[in-house]
């Protein structure tokens, strides 16, 4: 029997390129603010109930942050959202590094 020869592609590190996106920056901009935004809920032990309000959203709405379904979040909301709770957003533009093709989009937390 012939045994079948298995290939492995090296990502790019962006999933949401590697599956085609045409968006992959902004949407892995929105999950890098949702896993920031549910390690904050969850440092300072918010329900869901409590986090809506604050947001302005209904809870439904936190719960599909909760769980990374993102489609109705804009990055900027995302980063409003950061300022409810009590933390700065800082925005730094520098020349992209040298060999990359393209500029990068990325969180930093401090």
């Amino acid at each position: 029997m012939k045994k079948k020869r298995e290939t492995v592609e090296t990502g790019t590190g962006n999933v949401f390129v590697d599956l085609g996106f045409a968006d992959a920056g902004e949407r892995k901009l929105r999950v890098q603010l949702a896993m920031r935004l549910n390690a904050l809920i969850a440092d300072h032990r918010l329900t869901q109930a409590k986090v809506a309000p604050l947001f302005g959203i209904p809870q439904p709405h936190v719960s599909e942050l909760k769980n990374y379904k993102l489609n109705r979040f804009s990055s900027e909301r995302l980063l409003r959202f950061l300022t409810l709770l009590d933390h700065d957003v800082e925005i730094i533009i520098r020349p992209k590094a040298k060999g990359r093709s393209s500029g990068l989009v990325s969180v930093s937390v401090a």
